[in-house]
């Protein structure tokens, strides 16, 4: 077998390695090396210039939109050429379906990220949170949040056990923030990142500088990192600890985000009977994650928790499971478990074992271990194990140690506080999990452990069959945990771009924030139309164009018709007396919703153009009563355009509701779907 030179991607070259430099990597299966991947001809210096002087503007002169574009083309030719990673995955340990869960994983999370992009950010370079802020007492000094992309570098180091979702994971929100990336995979499996990679760069659709890749050491990189770049680590507390401690970075205020060791549990709720669905899913979620990339994943399940008279039935089940599971060749479809990513990473897991052999007493050895198509003592195989401990409270190591493969500890818990305590012993974790059908369990779970844990996944026979596995983060929610799971927060919709962009408060003028926000303000110029704005196409429209309507007049007959005619015979509009009793009401008013059917009647153009929809309203507030013989008008102002495809986009309008006093009584955001 020819050993494959595992190439870095340097400021627009492939560098290959260097004979002083080069590690050699194994394959799982065999044992054999396979590849070899390091080099000293890599110029750090000049791949972060290349990053910050040419990615960097390339990214930063797309909107949101175009990035989002982008990755959903990225992610599409990957989902058409991911047979060639499948076939590499298996030098690795991984079976198809581990495969499926590292492959099809990531390209998934760049396609949810691609739509959250179009969906949820705007069409501009410039990102608004939060509310406007009045800063003055008549309006004429605001202030807004907004986010900027940093002008830096996302420099990405990566675990061996997921060599393409750990990249692309973070890669997505880097790219969409519009910053350019440096990632650095384990070295045991880095000829799966930089198959990956070669597909992205090859498709074209990145800018040049966008994507870069280290396959070895980093050298001095974090010594050249300034306060614009990222640090975004996942890996060992041990390897964080000594990253982050940098001085440099240190000195710099480098941004650093670390997901790390995490001693994750499953709860097994005190309402569950051996005849309930919930008992079968407790052991199926425990089997899967023991052995699922043979137990290689950060959200593993390494403690499982049972109610006292639930513990034997439960391990009597796991046992039983996981007796039945065949080990073998991963290429092989009938292999549930392939090896370890490396006989080193066995010896590992098999050290910390024997120290959990200190506290707990083992169920299920590594005797007999049968493995099908490949040779165990070639391979890095392991039997999955499983061990009891029964003094939960007066033991270390299980609360400690972390065994990064196929073993899990099974322990007796008193009652849910008990079970919360256990928990939170683990000093922080990604995540923990219920199983139970009783939602007071849920939430006395959930409210005592939360603090410890980045995400609680409760599941039961209501939920079993649309659920995700308790291992599975989503690029939806947040992937991170406190304490020793390293304090960081990746994914969670839009908020993992923001790691990568500088939250910044901005004050001035309804004028300047308008025009630096890309948003009209209220009390920011106004310019009065003479062609109805609906007859406007999308592009027509211009921010803070303004239709001033008529007048309507308000009378005891409206608001009489208007409560038969919809049922709403609410006191405050009927009964006269009733009303005055309200402190803030003068006497019988007019219902909120006619005041909105009535500006509607307004401002509406009626004739067919290029307004395609209403698609609903938000913000809407009532700021002041409206009685029989007060009058309405309106003021529609453009307040936003966000364009959702080559046909048509989003406008949003700032509807302002006045009296005959000139005073506001509503305000609302109305959305329109406008034809090009």
């Amino acid at each position: 077998m020819s050993v494959h030179d595992v190439a870095s991607f340097a400021a627009g070259k492939w560098v290959h390695p260097t004979n002083d430099a080069a590690r050699s990597i194994e394959s799982a299966v065999t044992g054999e090396v396979i590849a070899r991947a390091g080099s000293n001809a890599l110029d750090y210096q000049a791949m972060l210039d290349y990053a910050k002087m040419v990615g960097g503007p390339a990214l930063r002169d797309m909107t949101f939109h175009d990035r989002a574009r982008m990755l959903k083309a990225v992610a599409t030719h990957l989902n058409n050429n991911r047979s060639a990673l499948y076939e590499l995955a298996y030098t690795t340990g991984a079976t198809l379906s581990d495969s499926k869960i590292d492959i099809d994983g990531g390209i998934g999370t760049m396609f949810v990220y691609a739509s959250k992009g179009r969906r949820e950010l705007p069409d501009s370079t410039t990102y608004l949170d939060g509310d406007l802020e009045q800063l003055s007492r008549n309006g004429t000094f605001v202030g807004q949040h907004i986010c900027t992309p940093k002008l830096g570098v996302g420099v990405q180091i990566n675990a061996f056990n997921f060599p393409v979702w750990g990249m692309l994971e973070k890669l997505a929100p880097t790219l969409l923030a519009g910053v350019p990336s440096i990632v650095k995979p384990a070295t045991a499996t880095c000829h799966m990142t930089e198959a990956c990679v070669r597909l992205m760069l090859d498709s074209g659709l990145l800018p040049e500088g966008a994507l870069q890749l280290i396959t070895g050491g980093i050298g001095d990189l974090l010594e050249r990192l300034t306060a614009q770049d990222v640090v975004n680590f996942t890996g060992s507390a041990q390897t964080a600890l000594l990253l982050k401690s940098n001085q440099h970075l240190l000195k710099h205020a480098v941004s650093f985000i670390a997901e790390q060791d995490s001693l994750n549990s499953s709860v097994l709720g005190p309402d569950v009977s051996i005849d309930t669905p919930e008992f079968k899913l407790f052991i199926d979620e425990v089997v899967r994650e023991m052995t699922t990339k043979a137990g290689q994943k950060c959200t593993a399940i390494r403690r499982i928790m049972a109610p006292e008279h639930l513990v034997q039935p439960a391990i009597d089940a796991i046992e039983a499971r996981l007796d039945a599971i065949r080990i073998g060749d991963p290429a092989d479809k009938d292999t549930q478990m392939g090896p370890l990513v490396s006989q080193s990473q066995r010896d590992d897991v098999m050290t910390i074992a024997a120290q959990l052999e200190d506290e707990s007493r083992a169920i299920g050895a590594n005797n007999g271990l049968t493995v099908h198509g490949a040779d165990s003592t070639a391979g890095a195989f392991l039997a999955p194990m499983i061990y009891h401990c029964a003094d939960p409270d007066n033991a270390q190591h299980i609360h400690q140690l972390e065994a990064f493969g196929p073993i899990s500890t099974i322990m007796p818990y008193r009652d849910l506080d008990h079970a919360c305590n256990l928990l939170n012993r683990g000093g922080g974790s990604l995540v923990a999990s219920v199983i139970t059908h009783d939602p007071q369990v849920a939430r006395q779970v959930a409210v005592g452990s939360a603090a410890w844990h980045g995400r609680i996944y409760v599941n039961d026979r209501v939920s079993m069959n649309e659920s995700t596995v308790h291992g599975s983060p989503l690029p939806h929610m947040l992937h991170g945990g406190p304490g020793r799971a390293g304090g960081g927060e990746e994914l969670g919709g839009i908020r993992g771009v923001m790691h990568y962009m500088q939250r910044t408060a901005v004050q001035g003028s309804p004028d300047m924030i308008s025009a630096i926000g890309e948003t009209w303000v209220p009390n920011s110029a106004q310019t009065s139309v003479e062609a109805h704005p609906f007859t406007k196409t999308f592009h027509e429209l211009k921010l803070g164009e303004t239709l001033v309507t008529d007048s309507r007049e308000i009378s005891i007959e409206d608001i009489e018709t208007f409560a038969h005619f919809t049922g709403d015979t609410f006191y405050a509009h009927m009964d006269e007396e009733a009303a005055k009793a309200i402190p803030f009401f003068p006497g019988r008013v007019a219902h909120g919703y006619l005041l909105l059917s009535f500006a509607a009647g307004l401002f509406v153009q009626p004739d067919p153009g290029p307004v395609l929809a209403n698609t609903g309203l938000s913000d809407l507030n009532f700021q002041k009563p409206v009685s029989a013989g007060d009058s309405i008008r309106v003021h529609l102002t453009v307040k936003r355009k966000t364009p959702r495809n080559e046909d048509y986009g989003e406008v949003r309008w700032n509807v302002e509701l006045t009296n005959q006093d000139n005073e506001t009584v509503a305000t609302l955001i109305l959305h329109t779907i406008n034809a090009f």
